[in-house]
């Protein structure tokens, strides 16, 4: 058995573990990046400025039973939008609080008459044969 030849294998055995070490970083970098782009190209750009109102999404509805309940609450009146999406929110009672921009959308509190539709489902219609 010789050592020198042994030596030699086991450095480039080495060198090659480096190798395949940094290409998986590399790919997990790019990865990354690629799934962010992707993220933020679903993200809809969304304005506030004071005085509009608008309803806040509730992530934490989980506890209450009925899938069907909304997680939309408000409507808050926007009272200062600060840089990098911050916004502060005030409640009817005039308590104030912060949350991020994406977790907020728009509420439009007044549609006109003529885009509502009323069906009576009560008695259903009759055919006649």
């Amino acid at each position: 058995m010789d050592l020198l030849p042994a030596g030699e294998k086991r450095i480039l055995d080495l060198h090659d573990l480096d190798e395949m070490r940094l290409n998986a970083y590399e790919n997990a970098r790019i990865y990354k990046e690629r799934t962010k782009q992707i993220h933020d190209k679903r993200i809809m750009p969304r304005e506030f400025s004071e005085g509009n109102l608008v309803l806040l999404f509730n992530s934490r509805l989980r506890l209450f039973p009925g899938k069907l309940k909304s997680r939309w609450s408000g409507p808050f009146r926007v009272r200062t939008v600060f840089p990098f999406g911050a916004v502060e929110l005030e409640n009817k009672e005039g308590q104030t609080f912060k949350v991020n921009g994406q977790r907020l959308k728009h509420y439009i509190a007044d549609h006109p008459q003529e885009m509502r539709v009323n069906l009576d489902l009560s008695d259903p219609a009759q055919i006649e044969a």
